[in-house]
């Protein structure tokens, strides 16, 4: 799915069905964008709940790209806000709110909730260490997607982002032993062709040194793209991995790389912009747009797993699909940065195809590293 948000960082919400052996991973990045193995919902919904999550997955999808992207763009006065400040209180936020979550579950109780961050956290320093390593590849992520929506429009991200589908699923074969079956190699196929005709350069008639320009600014987008996309299918796979592992609550875990996040994020700001903060602090040039990026970023990955609750792949391809079309007519007719062209189209039709495909419910293939 589409950057969930484009998040930033990825929230994992592994559910094991006793007797089907049904897993459901859910990533969030600025996704934007999820990506689910299990093929049915967690619980029967009624059909408001399935559209409502509809709903809510196409809004959170299609807003944080597209407020991400106005905010890297947007000509105001004085200086522009740091990325890298934007991440940091993303993770602040992110781990506030599944503090919360934990605080809920445990009816409220501070002394329980001080006694199983106690217990989980500091009492298992190895297991909390295990989260270091998707922890910095998420940060990395999330620094990347705000140096992809500065140089490229929201359109051609968004389809572009779709190759998580691609990196997550060479992952999960490799190294956690799942079988894909025709449908799935084949959608990956399709997936790979789409993005290819969605970059293919178009005719311009500007002047030679703005098409320059531009050509750099696409290259330094796409890159960052295709690292992000690599770095989250290598590090939601791996936080799956730690998942099957381990009993601890999937908020305790996020605690966890929030936690690492933070200090990721803050010596990721202190190295690259750390002059520019101690000249006018981590805060500035930052505005109601920026907030709003940052609230989209921390809670994208949660209103993410809470829709999956309701929703199978069908409805998440379906979401996936209508916010790479909002994105597309928004950023033409709003943004104004985008100039689709009919390979463009068909390229975005191959990605959105490959989406539905992707998530079809063919014969189940035997996965002989399963007992």
């Amino acid at each position: 799915m589409s950057l969930q948000f484009h998040k930033t960082h990825v929230l994992y919400i592994e559910a094991r069905q006793k007797g089907e052996g049904h897993s459901l991973s859910v990533s969030a990045t600025p996704s934007h964008q999820c990506l689910l193995s299990s093929h049915r919902p967690l619980v029967m919904a009624s059909p408001r709940l399935k559209y409502l999550s509809l709903g809510v997955l196409v809004f959170q999808t299609t807003s944080l790209v597209l407020t991400m992207r106005y905010s890297r763009t947007l000509q105001a006065e004085g200086p522009r806000y740091l990325a890298s400040s934007a991440v940091v209180v993303a993770e602040v936020m992110k781990i506030l709110t599944c503090v919360l979550l934990v605080f809920k579950e445990h009816n409220y109780s501070m002394r329980a909730l001080n006694s199983l961050l106690r217990q989980e956290i500091a009492h298992k320093p190895i297991e909390t260490l295990k989260l270091a390593i998707p922890s910095g590849i998420y940060t990395l992520q999330n620094n990347l997607l705000y140096v992809a929506l500065s140089n490229l429009d929201a359109a051609t991200y968004q389809v572009t982002y779709q190759l998580k589908i691609l990196t997550t699923a060479l992952f999960s074969v490799s190294m956690l032993g799942r079988r894909l079956g025709v449908y799935q190699w084949l959608s990956l196929l399709i997936l790979m062709v789409g993005v290819a005709l969605v970059q293919w350069p178009s005719e311009s008639a500007a002047a030679p040194e703005q098409e320059a320009l531009s050509a750099g600014s696409q290259f330094v987008g796409v890159t960052a793209v295709l690292v992000a996309c690599f770095s989250s299918g290598f590090a939601g796979v791996y936080f799956e991995k730690i998942l099957k592992e381990s009993k601890q609550s999937v908020w305790v875990r996020n605690i966890q790389l929030g936690m690492f996040g933070l200090v990721f994020g803050l010596f990721g700001m202190l190295s690259y912009d750390g002059e520019r903060v101690r000249e006018s602090g981590m805060f500035q040039g930052y505005s109601t747009v920026t907030w709003t990026v940052v609230a989209l970023q921390a809670l994208g990955g949660l209103v993410i797993a809470a829709v999956i609750k309701y929703a199978d792949n069908i409805l998440k391809g379906f979401a996936t699909s209508l916010s790479i079309i909002l994105s597309t007519l928004i950023s033409y007719f709003w943004l104004q940065d985008f100039d689709p062209t009919s390979v463009f189209f068909m390229g975005a039709v191959l990605v959105i195809a490959a989406t539905f495909l992707y998530g079809y419910e063919g014969k189940p293939s035997p996965n002989p590293s399963r007992a």
